[in-house]
């Protein structure tokens, strides 16, 4: 049981890079070679390896490392009613480098369930001790909230939100009952992390949104008020 109090002086984001043995398993399993208890198991595996690194590094903070998701992001999403996911061949730029991602969007109004991330945060933190706490990240409503209106899925959106507020609720709304859910299974420490005004400044973002006929300047001050009205939804979490 840990003793210390959350926010730390100093922290990491709490991803790390993947084995080789944990890689080479989630390939296998797709291409049905083994289980996916198998895969479960080996997960659980370097799951344990990551935690005890980390604590022989002296952090106080420990996290599963990502090692169960496979977008720092998106999985997330998926543990929502009404987001479905696919594999299309699609993905983003990064430094000359295409990175593979799987097309997320609504098929329905987004409502909080049993979530997944919840029950991947319960193995965690059984290896808290009083000179560590577990941390679980996820991505923060301002990146779900992006996720729903980018070009390639507001008309999608549309077909369920006829305007951005009552999307902006919902997912408000999913976020609190998924983070009252990890508060019961005992997380203090839930770290938010929020990419998207990376994706809606600089010439690159303009030159993007300008020939889709889409104000950027909307855009970013929507997810500024946006992520204003959120910041109370998650103060409660550090009592």
């Amino acid at each position: 049981m840990s003793i210390l109090k959350t926010p730390f002086r100093y922290d990491f984001v709490g991803s790390f890079l993947r084995p080789e043995k944990l890689k080479q398993a989630k390939k296998d399993f797709s291409e049905g070679k083994i289980t996916e208890k198998e895969l479960n198991d080996i997960t659980d595996e370097c799951v344990r390896d990551i935690v005890t690194k980390q604590k022989a590094a002296g952090f106080h903070a420990i996290t599963d490392g990502e090692f169960r998701r496979k977008f720092w992001h998106l999985d997330f999403m998926w543990g929502f009613e009404g987001v479905e996911h696919e594999a299309e061949g699609g993905g983003v730029q990064f430094n000359g480098e295409v990175a593979d991602l799987e097309a997320t969007y609504l098929v329905g109004k987004i409502k909080a369930k049993a979530h997944p991330f919840v029950e991947y945060f319960k193995f965690l933190k059984q290896f808290e001790d009083k000179n560590t706490v577990a941390k679980y990240t996820i991505p923060a409503p301002a990146q779900t909230y992006q996720q729903m209106i980018v070009p390639q899925n507001i008309d999608r959106t549309r077909k369920f939100y006829k305007n951005d507020e009552k999307l902006i609720q919902d997912i408000g709304k999913a976020y609190q009952e998924v983070i009252t859910q990890f508060y019961e299974a005992g997380c203090r420490n839930l770290q938010l992390d929020d990419c998207t005004w990376g994706a809606i400044v600089g010439d690159a973002a303009k030159l993007r949104y300008r020939a889709l006929g889409v104000d950027i300047e909307s855009q970013q001050s929507c997810i500024g008020r946006k992520t204003r009205r959120y910041d109370h939804y998650f103060t409660y979490l550090q009592r």
